[in-house]
């Protein structure tokens, strides 16, 4: 009885009557801005910044390869298995293991290195968020569970936002079992309205646009 007390008082809120079926969903209006690619990479890198993430334009994958090698030097490392990582040379790093495809010895490791290295399917510029599909090339331990991240990204795999991806994934389930977005290091303020870094994944962010 509750319940229909509970239900009558929100059909009466919307103006609609028992048994009365649901308006039709409207269309679906995406504004994707014309931004150049340039504009695009300036924009991600600043607001990576922004939210305490560190940040670093390779205009080469040897470049790239170079910047991680200094971040990960005399420290351990696990690399996703995705085709950019190794095209730039960085699962051939000696102290980075990559290629594991076990489940299992995959979250050990990733439970037990320095970092974590990625390569994100996007990155959207106006937000800073790193976008990562899960998939056998990109399992989401490796950039959740080390207590640092490193990100390389395709430049291309640029984007103005949000409603630019959905414009390119409109249905990203039928594609990934997981679209993780990642938007700086993790942080947390719920004990006591105190910030803290790294309670739910890594503390530190490190963004590598090729």
């Amino acid at each position: 009885m509750e319940r229909e007390n509970l239900l009558h008082k929100v059909r009466t809120a919307l103006g609609r009557s028992a048994g009365q079926p649901a308006d039709p969903v409207p269309p679906v209006h995406l504004r994707i801005p014309d931004v150049p690619m340039e504009t695009r990479i300036a924009r991600l890198l600043e607001r990576v910044e922004a939210l305490a993430g560190n940040t670093q334009r390779a205009h080469s994958p040897e470049d790239a390869y170079a910047y991680v090698s200094s971040l990960v030097h005399a420290k351990t490392a696990i690399a996703s298995n995705a085709l950019f990582l190794r095209a730039c040379g960085i699962t051939d790093l000696p102290n980075v293991r990559s290629g594991i495809m076990d489940r299992a010895e995959l979250r050990d490791l990733a439970a037990r290195v320095d970092f974590g290295i990625t390569c994100a399917d996007y990155a959207l510029a106006d937000t800073g968020t790193l976008v990562i599909l899960s998939s056998p090339q990109e399992a989401r331990l490796i950039s959740l569970l080390p207590p640092a991240h490193i990100a390389v990204v395709p430049g291309e795999r640029v984007l103005t936002g949000l409603d630019e991806l959905l414009s390119i994934l409109p249905l990203p389930a039928e594609q990934t079992s997981s679209m993780v977005f990642i938007t700086g290091p993790s942080r947390t303020a719920d004990i006591e309205q105190f910030l803290v870094r790294g309670v739910h994944g890594p503390g530190t962010v490190h963004v590598v646009v090729v």
